[in-house]
């Protein structure tokens, strides 16, 4: 089982338009950051988690043709709004819609904003066939786990995947650690977590908390993501101790 980095940025991007890239060296293709998705895959399943305004770019960057499933961590434009180009990976599949799963709040809201993806329009099928994420479930060869995290006034969906004795941890907009992420995140292979800045966020988690929880729970390998323009990926990397790196869009670990 593996865990490609799709996007390793924040909602905003990096560079942010105005060819903002902050702190961030321009000249290390590390740093230039579309927003957070990810894709966990084993020989026979593939999952995408989340649907990124920037998901055409990264599914072509990847080489993905299909997945077995959609997983959406919550509601907000940076990990839904490029769902449209679902449409294309339904086209592949000979016009089978591809299936999603989100908790009750964030599928009711998707449905919403993005009805005729769900239920279809004068001349167009439905793209998705969508049901509420169980908080335990197999697709494919792939058993996930699932628990509710805080997120300012939401919660988002935290996971982990677990196949062949190994387990990846997913952690991204969250802003307290609760007891039930605790159990859902001990004991992994590989934890890929938000780690927005180094100063403290109201909705989700700073360097300092993150670096603490990844101390507390030993994975074995972990990787930041949803990472905005003040993180540098070179002064990050000579930072973090052993076995904790800056992720970047494109990079593939192996649990």
């Amino acid at each position: 089982m593996k865990i490609r980095i799709l996007g390793s940025g924040t909602s905003s991007g990096v560079p942010r338009i105005g060819n903002d890239w902050g702190d961030c060296d321009p000249a290390d293709p590390r740093n230039r950051r579309t927003r957070a998705s990810v894709l966990v895959s084993t020989d026979t399943t593939t999952i995408l988690v989340d649907t990124s305004p920037d998901m055409r770019e990264q599914l072509l960057a990847a080489d993905v043709r299909d997945v077995d499933a959609v997983i959406w961590t919550h509601d907000h434009a940076d990990h839904t709004h490029g769902i449209d180009d679902l449409r294309q990976l339904m086209h592949l599949r000979g016009g089978e819609p591809v299936r999603g799963f989100a908790r009750p709040f964030t599928l009711e809201q998707l449905q919403v904003k993005f009805h005729y993806a769900f239920f279809g329009r004068a001349g167009y099928r439905a793209t998705i066939a969508i049901a509420p994420l169980p908080d335990v479930f197999e697709i494919g060869d792939i058993r996930v786990r699932v628990t509710d995290q805080p997120h300012g006034g939401i919660t988002s969906a935290g996971l982990r995947f677990e196949n062949n004795g190994k387990a990846v941890g997913y952690s991204t907009d969250f802003n307290v650690m609760t007891n039930e992420m605790r159990e859902l995140y001990a004991g992994l292979d590989v934890w890929v977590v938000d780690a927005l800045r180094r100063a403290p966020h109201p909705t989700h988690p700073h360097l300092a908390d993150v670096l603490g929880w990844i101390s507390e729970f030993g994975p074995r390998r972990s990787a930041l993501v949803h990472m905005d323009q003040s993180m540098d990926y070179a002064t990050l990397a000579a930072e973090l101790p052993a076995g904790v790196e800056p992720g970047y869009d494109g990079l593939e670990i192996t649990a």
